[in-house]
């Protein structure tokens, strides 16, 4: 997969993209963990999501926040950081302006910048936020969240206690019009360190489904 390097607010990004031929494929954008704990686009989980995307006829960007690896800029608490993404999506959106569809994905720290995004681009039409820290930012914003998608965490995170998330997931569905399937991996830790595989088969099979309403559901 290519490495691209794009303008952001701050200096330039460094990403990986996957570009699918079709004129009017599919775009989804992946955004990593917390830069100051070791997050980087080369992330085990989001590098996963990538490849599940990618499978799919998506074309896929991972790319690095400010200040990590050589994207150029500081960290800046989550708020360059949402602006980063923006460049991203639009960077993504100049080479793919008939895209079918456009979806977001992000874990942990990059799960909160991605429902962010979510809010802010009425393009998105779906999302998957892994390991969303509930307990550590605000998550108010989504309301109403506009978009259906999944919300997979770990029983055994030991950094985001799961009923957090399971709060904010039992908010969101007591709005209107929208779906959210929150699935849990069992025995997982937040870095899903040795349950890989699962959370594979979880995104796979909700992709699958949301993209194809005719499979059944389970």
């Amino acid at each position: 997969m290519p490495e691209v390097v794009f303008n952001g607010p701050e200096g330039r990004l460094e990403g990986r993209y996957h570009h699918f031929k079709e004129p009017n494929a599919p775009i989804a954008l992946i955004l990593h963990p917390h830069p100051q704990y070791g997050g980087t686009m080369n992330n085990k989980v989001v590098f996963q999501i990538f490849q599940i995307f990618k499978a799919r006829g998506f074309s896929v960007l991972r790319f690095n926040f400010r200040g990590v690896g050589r994207s150029q800029g500081e960290y800046d608490q989550g708020v360059g950081e949402l602006s980063d993404a923006a460049s991203a999506l639009d960077w993504m959106q100049n080479i793919n302006p008939d895209a079918s569809k456009c979806w977001i994905a992000g874990f942990s720290f990059g799960a909160w910048i991605g429902m962010q995004l979510l809010m802010r681009r009425p393009e998105i039409s779906g999302f998957i936020s892994i390991a969303p820290p509930a307990n550590m930012f605000d998550f108010s914003f989504l309301a109403p969240c506009p978009s259906s998608g999944l919300i997979l965490h770990g029983n055994k995170d030991d950094l985001v206690p799961e009923a957090d998330v399971a709060k904010l997931v039992e908010r969101l569905r007591s709005q209107r019009g929208i779906t959210i399937d929150y699935k849990t991996v069992d025995g997982a830790g937040h870095l899903f360190e040795n349950q890989l595989a699962e959370l594979t088969t979880e995104v796979e099979t909700y992709l699958d489904k949301a993209l194809n309403p005719a499979v059944p559901a389970d």
